[in-house]
């Protein structure tokens, strides 16, 4: 009995057992099946899996990872734009994924926002959404994501602030927002995430100064502030981040010097901080970073030599100091750089002949060493830089012969060795150069024939061997390459006919024969699809049907014994010459009628003047003077009024400051607006203040021009000292092109405008002012915009007339980045220093930044792969019509022929302000075909040959 009653017991406890595990096991699968079956409807509704309804389970799908229980905690969709829509975050329940852990969608075409629901996913530790085409703000619901490891929205259109609350992600590893639109300054919260190793704002449009917070990131190993508007100097603080392997400051206003503390952060390999305003020497302790790969410094204002320490750096690979301040010779222990594959030392001071040790750097793939100081003559031991590709010397003092030894370098590319003199002939041997596509000797002293063996090489695309004593007839063998686009054989002594066969060669786009001594016909196979230039030759009988299509009367001009007789619609080019010299006769006659004109009417008004003159100085007392008459030296007349229109020069009036004195805004008791540049007492005991204030004042009171800022008065007291302005009401162009908003309001139409003003106002001082005046300082801060966005030059503090009886020696004077190369060397300013400054502004102008990173690029081979419509203001629409591309087609051409190195070579301002009035023809090739290296390479009239 007792055994049967233990045996009903076990049992009994047995069975009441699996009841409650089964009871148990229900309520838990209830809720359980419910979030599964939240998550499958969410993920069907995204309509990114059409197979989904089919299956009971999304763990088996295409990107979806999920835990032992069924539940999703992984979506990772990177690049397959064939699963995603572009609706995809909208129709995302988020709310339904509280497993959800990683959540990657980088590069499938996402458009919209970010919703705010992203932040009910705590879960997460991982979002990657980059690449795509999200705009609007980030969310202040990320914020909520505090497991949050990795932050990827990098190469977005996001725009707004960076939100302070991303201080709240403590657990972030890395943090990329990078090629967006954010604006504002670096928030110091950042600051606070201290386990950050990568920390990506790079190519923005951020602010301000580098916040001191960020230094306290003891972990970070990579910092990318690059590509955006921050200023100020590098804190000392910097050496506090002493694990960063990478660190990338480039194309900022960086200012200052390069602190000394850089030299603690040991694991540094790769150092970008060109493209900044940094001043001073290259610090000693750089000589530390001995791990360093990429040393980037170019684009600076950095003076001093090239310090010995860098042979320090043995793992060296990239080395560019390019357009700085740097004198001295090249050191010699440079040659510990075993590893070097790119060095840049070109546009600096650079003295001393080329050093022997270049012929050591055995992996040299790339050296430019243009436009410096440059002598001796090419050593011959650069033959054993068995990689070179590209190798650019010109613009130097080079000279002697072209050694043989420059034919061993068989993967040569690029051989740049212009504007030197280098005399002797070509030799044979540098058909050896079978890669070379461009070849540049052009500015020398060379003579002799060309050499057919050029011809072997075959990838041979552009030829430039202008202003040499090349002679012999046209080297029909070396045309014979199927790359060749732009040729310039021009101002040499080739003599004889054209080739009939030179009407052959189909891919030449630009063909330059003019100043030499070719005779005889035109061929009419030089009829096709190309620029050709043909002046100043012994040419004769008619010019072929056809010729016109693609070329103007300047391409012939200067050979008298040409005719257009046969060509039908065309009038006879003798009837054109008769309708040219008539129309000089009228402009040679008219001036001189309106001089006589002016003279009369001067003299009268000089006689009424004086008879004002005595009339003010009787009447000292006036309250309410003449603004439009230039004041005299005691300032007296109306002083009383400016006094109290600004309150004795209070700073609520203070509406900026210039490179001297500072600038205020007052009306007058007559109800007159007016802009007041004042010299502070202590800048006035200065004598280069005191000398560019009462240069300005000089300048402005003998030029009158619509585009040129009217100087009302001044005073020239000892005691006070003050510009008296028109004012101009939207500020300067800088700013307007600095600030999103200003800028979107700058559409093309009226960028073209403000280019085509600025370059009317330099044409007036250079060709219309006698003596010619040169402004020196032309920069977007100094051109202001009217009400009616037209521009207005001003800041002639520095600005001076040429005289012609002397040598024009100048110091170096102006804004780094837009002062012309030669004057580095020659310290000789002329009226083609504007015109390059011009070509900045232009630039500046049209991509929305300063474009010193973009010439720099366009000096380089990889300037052919650059599309003219990736390089425009990005927050302007780029879908414009046609006249407006082909106005932008122009002023950019304008630019670049303006940015030349040869100051010979760059158009004259009347040149670019005509050609900017004349109606073009339409374009040959779609505007977004357009590469800014043919914009680059080809003349469309711009040059002044006499």
């Amino acid at each position: 009995m007792p055994s049967s009653v233990s045996i009903s017991l076990v049992i009994f406890v047995w069975i009441t057992t699996i009841i409650i595990i089964n009871h148990a096991s229900t309520t838990v699968a209830k809720p359980q099946s419910s979030s599964l079956a939240q998550e499958l409807k969410a993920l069907n509704q995204t309509q990114c899996w059409y197979y989904a309804e089919t299956t009971f389970s999304p763990c088996k799908w295409y990107g979806i990872v999920c835990n032992d229980g069924g539940s999703v905690i992984g979506i990772n969709l990177n690049n397959t734009a064939y699963y995603v829509t572009n609706s995809f975050l909208s129709d995302f329940n988020f709310s339904s994924f509280q497993n959800l852990v990683q959540f990657k969608l980088a590069g499938v075409r996402l458009y919209g926002n970010i919703p705010p629901e992203i932040g009910s996913v705590s879960k997460l530790t991982h979002l990657n959404l980059s690449r795509n085409f999200l705009s609007e703000e980030l969310p202040l619901s990320l914020a909520k994501l505090t497991q949050l490891e990795k932050l990827d929205i990098s190469f977005n259109r996001m725009s707004g602030p960076i939100p302070l609350e991303l201080g709240n992600l403590r657990s972030l590893v890395e943090l990329h927002l990078g090629g967006n639109f954010f604006s504002g300054t670096i928030p110091s919260t950042l600051g606070l995430l201290t386990c950050l190793t990568h920390l990506d704002l790079h190519s923005n449009r951020i602010n301000g100064t580098i916040p001191s917070e960020i230094y306290n990131l003891k972990n970070l190993m990579a910092l990318h502030f690059d590509d955006n508007s921050l200023f100020g100097p590098i804190s000392s603080k910097i050496g506090n981040l002493r694990n960063l392997t990478l660190l990338s400051l480039d194309s900022n206003q960086i200012n200052g010097s390069i602190p000394l503390e850089i030299g603690n952060m040991r694991q540094l390999r790769h150092l970008d901080l060109h493209n900044n305003r940094l001043t001073g020497k290259i610090p000693s302790t750089l000589g530390n970073l001995t791990k360093l790969d990429f040393l980037n410094l170019a684009v600076n204002n950095l003076v001093g030599k090239i310090p010995p320490y860098v042979g320090h750096l043995t793992n060296l690979r990239y080395l560019d100091i390019h357009s700085n301040k740097i004198n001295g010779s090249i050191p010699t222990e440079i040659r510990d750089l075993k590893k070097l594959v790119f060095l840049d030392l070109g546009i600096n001071n650079l003295s001393g002949t080329i050093p022997p040790v270049f012929g050591h750097l055995a992996t040299l793939c790339y050296l430019d060493i243009h436009s410096n100081q440059i002598n001796g003559s090419i050593i011959s031991t650069m033959g054993g830089l068995q990689f070179m590709q590209k190798l650019d010397l010109s613009n130097n003092y080079i000279s002697g012969f072209i050694p043989h030894q420059l034919t061993q370098l068989t993967q040569l590319e690029y051989l740049n060795l212009s504007l030197n003199k280098l005399s002797g002939e070509i030799q044979p041997d540098i058909g050896d150069l079978l890669k070379l596509s461009v070849l540049d000797l052009s500015h020398n002293y060379l003579s002799g024939s060309i050499p057919i063996q050029l011809g072997n090489c075959s990838f041979l695309g552009q030829l430039f061997l202008s202003y040499n004593s090349f002679s012999g007839t046209i080297p029909l063998q070396v045309l014979y390459s199927v790359e060749l686009t732009i040729v310039d054989l021009s101002h040499n002594l080739f003599s004889g006919n054209i080739p009939l066969k030179l009407g052959h060669f189909k891919n030449l786009r630009h063909l330059d024969l003019s100043s030499n001594t070719l005779t005889g016909y035109i061929p009419s196979t030089l009829a096709f699809q190309c620029q050709i230039n043909l002046s100043y030759n012994c040419f004769e009988g008619p010019i072929p049907h056809g010729f016109w299509r693609n070329n103007t009367l300047k391409s012939v001009m200067g050979n008298k014994n040409l005719c257009n007789d046969h060509i039908s619609g065309i009038p006879h080019f003798s009837t054109r010459i008769k309708k040219f010299s008539k129309l000089i006769k009228i402009i040679i006659l008219a001036p001189v009628i309106l001089g006589f004109l002016l003279l009369g009417v001067g003299i009268v008004f000089l006689s009424h003047r004086k008879v004002i003159r005595n009339n003010l100085n009787e009447c000292k007392a006036m309250r309410n003077g003449n603004l439009f008459s230039i004041w005299n030296y005691d300032g007296n007349i109306a002083f009383e009024d400016i006094i109290t229109a600004t309150e004795d020069f209070d700073i609520r009036y203070c509406i900026g400051t210039g490179g001297y004195g500072s600038v205020y805004k007052a009306t007058l008791p007559s109800g007159k607006v007016i802009a007041l540049k004042k010299l502070h007492r202590i800048e006035s005991q200065e004598p280069a203040f005191d000398k560019s204030f009462r240069n300005e004042a000089k300048v402005l009171s003998e030029v009158r021009h619509r585009n040129i800022v009217k100087l009302y008065g001044f005073c020239l007291h000892n005691r006070c000292m003050f510009l008296i302005y028109e004012y101009i009401e939207r500020g300067s162009l800088f700013y307007a092109i600095s600030n999103d908003v200003e800028a979107k309001e700058l559409n093309w139409k009226k960028r073209v405008n403000i280019i085509k003003g600025i370059a009317n106002a330099l044409s007036y001082l250079h060709h219309d002012c006698i003596p010619t005046i040169v402004h020196r300082d032309l920069t977007t801060s100094n051109i202001l915009l009217n009400s009616d966005f037209e521009a207005i030059v001003a800041d002639f503090g520095i600005a001076r007339p040429l005289n012609p009886d002397s040598s024009n020696l100048t110091t170096l004077a102006g804004t780094y980045g837009y002062i012309a190369p030669e004057l580095a060397y020659t310290m000789v300013v002329n009226e083609k220093c504007d015109v390059y400054s011009f070509g900045v502004v232009v630039l500046e102008t049209i991509i929305g930044r300063h474009p010193g990173e973009l010439i720099s690029s366009l000096a380089s081979s990889s300037a052919r792969h650059i599309m003219l419509k990736d390089v425009l203001d990005p927050r302007l629409s780029p879908h414009i019509n046609q006249t407006i591309a082909q106005n932008v087609v122009l002023v950019v051409t304008l630019a670049l022929a303006c940015l030349r190195s040869n100051p010979k070579s760059r158009p004259t301002m009347k040149h670019v302000s005509q050609e900017i009035l004349v109606r073009k023809p339409p374009l040959l090739k779609p505007f977004y075909e357009i590469s800014m290296w043919e914009l680059m390479n080809q003349e469309i009239y711009l040059v002044d040959k006499n």
